[in-house]
């Protein structure tokens, strides 16, 4: 894309076949939210990357399980969510210091986020500071210094991709057919706010706070 800045997407999961056809991989979902004109973005799947970048005091953005691997990079804790899976649109609360935060990106203090997942942050890492909560995730969100920062939901999804992910849990009875159908049926209630989400995300990995 140029020689300007580089960045660098870590994966931490397979690419399904439907998500390689449509998007070229997860790393272009990731790329076409975040990269601008003159950047250079590449892929990692190493999970000792992110101490290395930590030392080096690099911005590492962490989304879902890469939220999670965060986390445990850091020193916290994750496991099952006590509240079981979490799939579908989800209303995420901001912290007053988020809130604070965020201030210059004029965004709302409370933002609809794509959420699929059966794991979540228990404890966030020393030193890391929760800053966005939802009814069903008590650590939406979470910063570590001025340099890293978690997601649990996915900024980045559209509902296409969602609907094939709950496709692929049924397929494989993560999820019943009931749960299935009322998942599909509630997506049409809400969209997710994908502008003001790639505005902060953007805005943290770009040094625009």
């Amino acid at each position: 894309m140029g020689s300007g800045k580089r960045f660098a997407v870590l994966l931490c999961a397979e690419d399904s076949d439907y998500v390689k056809k449509r998007y070229g991989g997860y790393y272009g979902v990731f790329v076409d939210m975040l990269a601008e004109e003159g950047e250079t973005w590449d892929v990692f799947k190493l999970i000792s990357l992110l101490k290395i970048l930590d030392s080096l005091n690099k911005k590492v953005l962490g989304i879902c399980f890469g939220h999670q691997i965060l986390c445990r990079a850091l020193g916290g804790k994750t496991g099952r969510a006590i509240s079981g899976w979490d799939i579908g649109l989800t209303t995420v609360h901001l912290s007053p210091s988020s809130s604070k935060l965020f201030s210059s990106l004029k965004i709302p203090t409370t933002l609809s986020i794509i959420e699929c997942h059966r794991d979540e942050v228990r404890e966030p890492p020393p030193k890391a500071e929760v800053i966005a909560w939802s009814e069903k995730t008590g650590v939406e969100m979470f910063r570590y210094g001025d340099h890293m920062m978690g997601i649990q939901g996915h900024p980045e999804y559209t509902k296409d991709i969602l609907i094939h992910l709950i496709d692929r849990l049924l397929r494989r009875n993560f999820i019943t057919d009931s749960y299935t159908d009322e998942l599909k049926a509630n997506l049409g209630k809400v969209e997710p706010d994908k502008d003001a989400w790639k505005k902060l995300c953007t805005s943290f990995l770009k040094g625009r706070l």
